[in-house]
């Protein structure tokens, strides 16, 4: 992985006060990945990592505000209505927030001051794949990588 390329989108304050953690190009859906960051920020990092084990075993379900045309609705979403349970996503984001307290404790942070200041998710390489079909067509198989990223902050 060529992390030297690889610029985060947001600059903390205190560089001091402040813990990084990215996941990059990870195999999940952008627009799943764009709802749970959504959801995640603001909250402290055991919350957010109590909410997506949460989500894995379908507890909680994650409301769905951009992309939510034809998503049924779901019960215990708060003035929400539509949602999902974005299982795979959620493992892969669950391991990104893990790294993220293990590197705020590694700096000696104190964890129950972190604030997710920032989570966001940006859309990777693509990998262009071809099915080969009848009478020398083909058809496209390709797959969208997705990197996010995560910025904790002592408020």
């Amino acid at each position: 992985m060529p992390m030297g390329s690889v610029n985060y989108a947001y600059k903390p304050k205190d560089e001091l006060n402040a813990a990084k953690a990215m996941g990059y190009e990870m195999d999940i859906s952008f627009k799943h990945a764009v709802e749970i960051c959504r959801v995640l920020k603001g909250k402290k990092i055991d919350d957010a990592i109590a909410y997506l084990e949460d989500v894995v075993a379908m507890k909680k379900s994650v409301p769905f505000k951009n992309h939510k045309k034809k998503v049924a609705h779901k019960k215990g979403l708060q003035k929400w209505y539509a949602g999902r349970y974005p299982v795979k996503a959620s493992k892969s984001i669950l391991k990104v927030l893990k790294s993220l307290k293990a590197n705020a404790e590694y700096k000696g942070l104190e964890i129950n001051r972190l604030i997710i200041s920032h989570a966001q998710a940006k859309k990777g390489r693509v990998i262009k794949r071809y099915t080969p079909r009848a009478y020398g067509r083909a058809t496209p198989k390709f797959k969208a990588l997705t990197t996010v990223e995560f910025v904790a902050e002592v408020r």
